[in-house]
Order: structure tokens, then C-alpha cells, then sequence
């Protein structure tokens, strides 16, 4: 995953400006009057789809109402055994941490990691032991913001080895993504760079 992760980071702009380069060296004698005022139309649309412009908003668009469900939550006060067997049920690999009653403020985050590093490792008890007693807390959370640019929330991700990230506006926490929705996010988008470059080859536009 690391491997695609940084892939994506170092051969995105390397194609597009191997093609964009491509496009520049044909010779300006070849070029018609109409072929000029094309072009420089589809400059300008490129430049305003712009490389890299996908924002965690627009994750959390796609997902719909199944962005509710992918911040499934638990109080500090649960056990650890209830919290993965939530974890199970759900077929996700983090839950957000609230405080009892507070389902609003979000206290910390408990991963799959925590579980494996701080339960079976150290031989606890997953059932005598609460979730607070091993979660990361909120203060040391790396969050993004839903105008955070997805590529931004990959290197994060990507720097901190983390799989998921909570999203936070002025409210508090709105959402989560994982690092599956963001790798997935960047695909589709530079597929759809792809395709305007390609367009723009053939005079689609």
C-alpha cells in the first residue's frame, strides 16, 4: 500500500507533464488559426480542473449516507472487547471515541493497531480493560477538514502510518475516511485527468 501510495505521489505529475511537454514541442507552423484558439481554450479548462483538486468534501459526498456509518463510535468507558467486536460487526478498522453523553465531542480514536499493540501484546484483558486506557487521545489526533485537498490528507496518512483520519469543522467531528477512500479518490481523479488530457489531444474540447 505504501509502495502504490507514493507511486501515486511521484508518476502523477511526471505524466502529465511528460504531456503536456508532448503537446508544446509540436511546431507552431503546424498549427492552424483555429487549432491556436482551441487550444488555449483547453489550456484554460485544464488549468481550472487543475491537477489535485479533490477535497475531503467530496469523499464524504460520494459516500453518502454510508459516511454516517464509517464513524461508527463507543465511549471511553466501554470496554475493549466491545469495541472490536463492534469493529467485527461493521467491517471497519477504527472507531471514534466519545466521552458518555457527549456523542458530539470526540475524545480519541481506538484502531485495530491499538487492539493488537496494547491488549494482546502486553497480554491484557480486552473485557476488564475500558477503551479511554488504551485509545489515542484527541490531543495527539491528526485530523483533516473538509476543504483539506485529498493528496494533502494522503501524505498525512502516509507520513503519521495511519489508516484512518477523522474529519473536524467548526462543529466538531463530521465524518472519517480511510486510507482506501482517499487512495480511491485520487485514482478516479487523475483516470479523469487522463481522460481530459486525452480529449484534449484529439480536440474534444
Amino acid at each position: 500500500m505504501q509502495g502504490g501510495i507514493q507511486a501515486i505521489f511521484s508518476h502523477g505529475n511526471v505524466f502529465k507533464n511528460a504531456v503536456l511537454r508532448h503537446m508544446r514541442v509540436v511546431p507552431q507552423a503546424t498549427r492552424s488559426l483555429n487549432f491556436s484558439r482551441c487550444e488555449s481554450a483547453s489550456a484554460a479548462r485544464i488549468e481550472e480542473h487543475g491537477f489535485e483538486s479533490t477535497k475531503i468534501s467530496d469523499i464524504l459526498t460520494a459516500k453518502g449516507k454510508s459516511a454516517d456509518g464509517s464513524w461508527l463510535w463507543c465511549t471511553t468507558e466501554d470496554t475493549v472487547y466491545d469495541a472490536v467486536k463492534s469493529m467485527t460487526q461493521h467491517n471497519v478498522g477504527a472507531l471514534v471515541v466519545v466521552k458518555p453523553g457527549e456523542h458530539k465531542s470526540i475524545a480519541g480514536i481506538i484502531t485495530e493497531r491499538d487492539y493488537l499493540r496494547k491488549i494482546i501484546v502486553q497480554g491484557r484483558s480486552s473485557k476488564s480493560t475500558k477503551v479511554g486506557d488504551i485509545m489515542t487521545e484527541e490531543n495527539k489526533l491528526i485530523t483533516v477538514t473538509p476543504d483539506t485537498k485529498v493528496l494533502k490528507a494522503m501524505q498525512l496518512m502516509t507520513d503519521n502510518r495511519i489508516r484512518h483520519i477523522p474529519v473536524i469543522n467548526e462543529g466538531g467531528m463530521i465524518g472519517m475516511v480511510s486510507i482506501g477512500d482517499v487512495v480511491r479518490a485520487v485514482v478516479i481523479e487523475h483516470r479523469e485527468e487522463l481522460n481530459r488530457l486525452n480529449a484534449y489531444i484529439q480536440g474534444g474540447y
